[in-house]
């Protein structure tokens, strides 16, 4: 019996790349995946339902069981109807997996308003709307006596968490929500038998292959002492399985996820202090910090 058999899945973003390995995954574990892919490019732009159904057929090829979904998960109404799909279905809903996302990369002095809101709909908006419209299913199902064994898996990224990468003001603040939006959702969801966690995962996508300064390292590749490819996206997704499954405890945490390593990360910290009493002197601030 597999880590995830009779789970109930979403996965946004998974035609291609790390959400494509997560979907392979967790069908191999035993659970039916619904995959959601809008088949756009790399910024977004187009529409393509071929690659949410290549993954469904390799699935049902494989003896698995998966739909394609390809509704705007950006857009209320998307995400609302990619929830109620799952459920008509397949009956229910186990698993939210948030791995949908665009670039486009711009230094913040010539960043055009329309590739700040395109980037922050798709990751931080297209995360939320998901979200909100699990948790509403799995509120039901908690006032009916029904308590859920949910799970929510969320993407966050080294650029924003960890790393600052120039060029990406917006995808760096985006994936930066998602990380604090993930810590509420923990708290607020916990009460409907819900985990709320999130990854940092660093892998070779269409996306780090077009990062600015990056992408030909991803190119390039690297490999373990056993020549094993620390970049290929299938290391990001057995932690997503353990993070998926019915018995893990783990909730409220982010964790960061390169080939053979993971790291639990934690967020903002005082690094040093100053007090006083009574008003402050800029002066006295100058002196100390």
């Amino acid at each position: 019996m597999g880590a995830l058999e009779g789970r109930i899945a979403v996965i946004t973003g998974a035609g291609r790349g790390i959400g494509r390995e997560h979907a392979l995954l967790f069908s191999r574990e035993g659970a039916k995946v619904v995959i959601n892919d809008l088949g756009g490019a790399n910024d977004g732009s187009g529409s393509d339902a071929g690659p949410a159904q290549e993954v469904v057929d390799e699935i049902v090829a494989a003896g698995g069981e998966a739909i394609a979904n390809t509704d705007d998960i950006s857009t209320w109404a998307g995400a609302s109807n990619l929830i109620d799909q799952t459920v008509e279905e397949f009956g229910g809903l186990d698993v939210v997996v948030n791995n949908a996302g665009i670039l486009r990369d711009a230094f913040i002095a010539s960043l055009d308003e329309a590739d700040w809101d395109a980037v922050v709909d798709v990751h931080m908006k297209g995360h939320v709307a998901v979200l909100r419209h699990a948790a509403a299913y799995w509120k039901d199902r908690s006032k009916a006596g029904e308590q859920p064994n949910g799970a929510v898996i969320n993407t966050a990224s080294a650029s924003g968490v960890t790393v600052p990468n120039a060029g990406q003001v917006n995808y760096g603040a985006a994936k930066a929500g998602i990380a604090a939006m993930t810590l509420v959702a923990a708290q607020e969801l916990e009460r409907y038998g819900v985990r709320v966690n999130a990854i940092a995962p660093i892998a070779r996508t269409r996306l780090t292959l077009a990062t600015p300064g990056m992408g030909a390292v991803f190119a390039a590749g690297v490999e373990d002492a056993t020549g094993h490819d620390l970049f290929d996206p299938s290391n990001i997704s057995p932690l997503v399985a353990w993070l998926a499954s019915a018995d893990c405890p783990a909730t409220g945490k982010v964790y960061a996820v390169q080939g053979g390593a993971i790291q639990e990360l934690a967020g903002w910290s005082v690094e040093r202090s100053i007090e006083c009493e009574g008003l402050w002197k800029i002066d006295d601030i100058s002196a100390r910090l």
